[in-house]
């Protein structure tokens, strides 16, 4: 029922970004010392959620079918970070993966305000508190 929800497939898609967001960013943070690795990083969520929704969704033609999810992280593809490189070849910044740290933290709460939301406003209409 909830999946149909625009608002709520939206919230959904945001929380399995900052996901793997924070994946990325922990990862960064554990290899800030081994020599050649390169920061990676997710685009913008709501740039690749806007080019997944452009991109068209399967349709569903008999009730058996299964609906596919409208975003999913395998469409955000992790690029490297813009990011200076130490002499060993390695371009962690612990900085910048700090500020990217408290960003994902950001992205988790508003995505949690969202769903909040979207279930209150869904008790409201059903007439519950």
């Amino acid at each position: 029922m909830f999946e149909k929800i625009e608002m709520m497939q939206m919230a959904r898609a945001m929380g399995l970004h900052v996901q793997q967001r924070h994946i990325e960013t922990a990862r960064n943070i554990a290899n800030a010392d081994t020599p050649g690795y390169r920061a990676r990083d997710l685009p913008d969520f709501a740039e690749t959620y806007r080019q997944e929704r452009a991109a068209g969704v399967l349709r569903v033609s008999h009730a058996r079918h299964m609906d596919s999810p409208r975003w999913s992280p395998a469409g955000a593809r992790v690029t490297e970070a813009e990011s200076p490189v130490s002499p060993n070849g390695n371009s962690v910044s612990l900085e910048e993966e700090m500020v990217r740290g408290a960003e994902v933290k950001r992205q988790h709460d508003m995505s949690l305000a969202i769903y909040r939301s979207g279930l209150d406003l869904i008790r409201s209409s059903l007439g519950r508190r």
